[in-house]
Parts: structure tokens; sequence; C-alpha cells
């Protein structure tokens, strides 16, 4: 709690215990306690003639994931061996992602949309030793892109590669391309004959195998998602997973144990997809995946499968609220509407709030927390909700400091957020260096996001330490900015950021996304700023575009905003210009 006016939260109990067990043991006793109970479902996918019709109850999904489990020890995979996946959303992902846990593996997540050169990095940095990919993604020929990079083995699925000298198996997950099972050379393994390989493995060896495990042993390294820069792999354990989400389901009041029903249009590679994918069997859920996020096809699955809740960033719920067959599928069961992994505008929670009649929460994370550290109560009040992020869960401290001094301001006051217990990662896989930088010696995780705290507890994100803008010296936030901006009649979406300038070092530049069928001008919007704020915060430089350049998981890339902003206002000079 908040003492002595100042920007830190104490950790307390809130009642709840944490949990010391393994994702392996969770689902075990899940499947024992339900077992009837739907786990699993995908559907309102025809298009694929019924092999996405998958309805898995907590017995079949049990039953299968160790399936899978024991023909990943039968490839010869040790206790604490890497394995990566790079594919979508498919429900050969979710078999991973506890198979691994039952067999003492690291599950490696990778982006989806990855090309070459950041697959290699991924899998040379995390030392991963098998790969299971999608043999194609969009446009991109993923089956081609990994035989460019290994030699073929004596049998289908075992390779070599000086390149990745860790890898020795891959894998081809969903359906094969035409012709390649009746091919007679070399080719990946198949799901399916991985799985039929385990039939040599015991149920006593996975049983074995399964109880060396332990709660503190890292499971998941999670790529961040380079929004900003290079990769790093964010370790996340057992005990990191498990209570980071059981937290988050306690402060939502979903741990009624009652048959809810969760919809994830979130890429699983991603700490909030991965993290409900298991939280839904932490909270004794129903799961209803996306392939990929589509703003109608989750509309459909909402309306079909009655989902009561759906965890979706800012651009997501902008997309569905803005679909034109929104009203034929408008959601009437939704009971709660969660988001984060990005600034959440209050305008667009305000027409969850309106058009979903959903309860409005907004969790705030990151992939070194294991996902959310802050969460809105249910019981405040709507404007309290969708104006911060709520106070920190249950076992966790939370402090605001001034980045400069390392000191905790006062209440109110703007300052680096931080926080330190069971959610803050095991470290940067073999990244000592970044680790330190990240995590200090007292154990607080510093996670670069500014923020602000109330006398209550409740936080508010107001940038980034790196996104904000120093104009003429003076301290811009964009964020402040972008909500201005968001809540134009004809502005569906405003990305802020700060490019280089001869005078005053920065200015600002809005990047505006108009609503569909809506045409603005610079004027007008700038008229529409000056009424509002001050001078400084007005933005010299607007541009108006039909999207934004994305991350996978649904982040606009400010970086590549900049970049495409210093070609295109010929600003490469002033940008090349040595400070101190």
């Amino acid at each position: 709690m908040i003492k002595d006016g100042l920007s830190y939260w104490q950790a307390d109990t809130g009642g709840i215990d944490l949990l010391d067990t393994t994702l392996g043991d969770l689902l075990d006793s899940r499947a024992d306690e339900i077992p009837g109970r739907e786990a699993v479902v995908y559907s309102c996918y025809p298009e694929f003639g019924g092999a996405l019709d998958i309805r898995w109850n907590y017995a079949e999904y049990r039953a299968r994931v160790d399936a899978v489990a024991r023909g990943l020890m039968a490839l010869g995979l040790q206790k604490g061996d890497h394995i990566a996946v790079w594919a979508a959303n498919l429900p050969e992902w979710l078999l991973l992602e506890f198979a691994t846990a039952k067999a003492g593996l690291v599950l490696v997540t990778v982006n989806p949309v990855y090309r070459a050169a950041e697959l290699e990095y991924v899998l040379k940095q995390g030392d991963v030793k098998a790969l299971f990919f999608m043999a194609q993604v969009r446009d991109h020929n993923c089956l081609a892109t990994v035989r460019s990079m290994v030699a073929p083995g004596e049998k289908n699925g075992e390779v070599s590669s000086e390149r990745l000298p860790a890898l020795r198996y891959v894998c081809l997950m969903g359906m094969p391309p035409r012709g390649l099972l009746e091919q007679k050379e070399w080719r990946p393994s198949m799901f399916g004959e991985m799985v039929a390989g385990g039939a040599a493995m015991s149920k006593e060896a996975l049983r074995e195998r399964q109880a060396s495990v332990r709660p503190s042993d890292p499971t998941w390294i999670l790529y961040t998602s380079g929004t900003t820069g290079f990769p790093k792999g964010a370790m996340l354990t057992h005990y990191n997973i498990i209570n980071d989400l059981l937290m988050g389901l306690y402060r939502s009041d979903a741990l009624d144990g009652k048959d809810t029903r969760y919809c994830i249009p979130l890429p699983f590679f991603h700490i909030a997809g991965a993290g409900i994918a298991a939280g839904a069997i932490v909270g004794k859920m129903t799961l209803h995946p996306l392939l990929a996020f589509d703003p109608l096809k989750t509309l459909q699955v909402i309306k079909q499968e009655n989902c009561e809740y759906i965890f979706a960033v800012p651009t997501m719920l902008i997309a569905m609220l803005q679909h034109p067959e929104f009203e034929q599928y408008k959601p009437t069961t939704l009971k709660v509407v969660l988001s984060g992994g990005a600034p959440v505008p209050v305008a667009v929670m305000e027409q969850v709030k309106e058009r979903m009649n959903a309860d409005v929460a907004i969790t705030f994370g990151q992939t070194e927390s294991t996902g959310g550290v802050t969460y809105t109560p249910p019981g405040d009040s709507f404007e309290r909700k969708s104006a911060t992020v709520g106070i920190p869960h249950p076992h966790l401290d939370v402090k605001v400091i001034n980045p400069a001094t390392g000191e905790v301001v006062p209440c109110g006051e703007r300052g680096e957020f931080c926080c330190r217990g069971f959610a803050v990662m095991a470290g940067y896989y073999n990244m000592p260096d970044k680790t330190a930088q990240t995590i200090d010696a007292d154990g607080w995780l510093h996670t670069g996001d500014l923020a602000t705290m109330d006398e209550q507890g409740y936080v508010n994100i107001v940038g980034r330490l790196k996104e904000m803008v120093i104009r003429g010296g003076e301290n811009i936030f964009p964020r402040e900015v972008e909500d201005l901006l968001i809540r134009h009649p004809k502005i569906a979406d405003a990305q802020v950021l700060g490019v280089p300038d001869a005078f005053f070092g920065e200015e600002l530049l809005a990047v505006v996304l108009p609503k569909e069928g809506e045409e603005i001008s610079e004027q007008e919007l700038r008229d529409f700023c000056k009424e509002r704020i001050s001078h400084q915060k007005i933005p010299r430089y607007i541009q108006f575009v039909k999207s934004y350049p994305m991350t996978a998981s649904g982040k606009v890339q400010k970086f590549v905003l900049r970049e495409q902003a210093i070609e295109a206002l010929g600003l490469q000079q002033v940008a090349e210009t040595r400070t101190a």
C-alpha cells in the first residue's frame, strides 16, 4: 500500500496465496477435476472443410499433450533443451505449450511474420535444437527459408547447419504443401509423425521427466517484440507464468471455476497470447483462439460461442468497432473486454462500453514482467477504469522513480515504473549485461515506462523513457497528444513521435489514421489542437496514412514511422548530427 505520499506500493497478499507448481502438474489437476469441460475450441472456419472444427475437453487435451510430450522425448530432447515454434495460432501450438512444460523443455516463441535473418537470429541466439513451423505464412514460403538454412540428415526431419550449430530437427505443423508427402527425397517431419514416434516412449518415462521439473525452471523464452530495436529473449519460469496469470484472474474476479469462455485473437508467440492460452487452464476456462486476428472472425466467434471475456490490443478493438458488419455480429454476451499491450485511448474504451455493452478492464506489463502487473479492479467506476491501468497485483512491490537519481517520486509526479516480485523474469537468455541493466541488484525490474501513481496506488502510463520528446529542453509526452487527437470525430487512431530538428533538437510528428470515408486537412487538425493544448505540443508535422507498420502482436512500430518520416521530410542530415 501507499505510505508517506510517495509512489511506492508495498506488496500485500490480497487474500490469495501464490502457487508453487508447474504447468504440467496444473494441467493434470484440472483434467482430473473437470475432465468433461471444454478446454480448447476452434470454430467459425468453414473454409478449412472441418479440419478446424475442434472441441477438446480437458481429459482429451491432457491426453493429446501427453502424446506430444512423449514424441518430443523420443526425439532425444533432454530436460532444459530449447525448441522453437514459428507459426500462427494452430492447435498444435497449444499442445506444444504444455507438452514442453511436461517434458522439462523450454519453448522459444518466434514471431510468425519473421523472415530469414530474423528467424536465424532467434534460432542461433536461443540455442534452438528443434524447430516446429508452418510451410507458409501469408506470402512467405517458410519451408523454403528453413531449407536454405539446413543440410538434410539421414531421416526426414533430421538436419545439421553450420549457421545454426544447435539445430538438429525440423517439423511441419498444419497442412503440408501439395506433393510434399509423396516426394522421395528428404523433407521435414510432419507433426503427426513426431507424435506417433512417441509410442516408443513409455508413460512412466514421461511421469519421471515431469516429476523432475521444478516451478523455478524456465519454460518459455519470449523475444521482445522489436518495436524499439533488437530482440532479447526473456526467460520465464513456471512460477512466473502461473502466478502472474493467477493474480490477473483474481483481480478480474474470474476465479469462480465456472465454464467461462475466453476469446483470444492475440498471437501465441506474444506474452499476452501465450499467457491467456495458459491462463485459461489456470482459471478452468474454455479457450477460443483465432488462427490470426481478423475483426470479422473475432466478432463471429464471440457471437457463436457466447464468449464472456476477450483480450485485445487497442488496434484490434478499433478494427472490430469500425467493421461494416459490426451491428450484425454485435457482441451480446461479453462481460469483460481486457486491453493493454499498448496505450489504450480513453475514447476507444468509451466506445467498447457503449457499443459492446461490456465492462472495461486495462492491464499493464511487459514480456519481462510475465505480462500484466497492474489491473483495473471490477468494482471501480468506468471513469477510473478507462483513465488508469489499475493497481498492482498482490505480492508485488511497485515504485515510480526519478530515472536520473533512482529516488522514489511523490505521488502524482512522473517517473520510471519499476516492479519487484514473483512476476520478474529470470533474465535475458545469454545476455548477462542486458539483464543487469534491466534488473538491479535489489531485484527491481526497470521497465523503461514513464508513469504516475496516485495516493490510492492507481497507475497511469504516460509514455516511454525512450519515446519522450525533448523539444528545446522541454519534455513532451506523445501519449498526451495522441489521446487528444483520437478524440477528433474524424480520427480513428494517431501516433505521435519525435523527429530530429536542427533548432529545437526534436519536433513532434503526428501520423494520423482517419476514419473510413472521412477526410481531414492539416489545418483542421491544428485548429482542433490549438483550442485544447499549448502551442509546443501541437505537432509541427502531420502525415495521413491508411495503415501503420505493425508487429504481429498489434503494436505500432514507431521506429519505422520515424525512419520513414526522416526520409520523407528530408531530415537525414539533421538526424546524422552528432550530439554530446
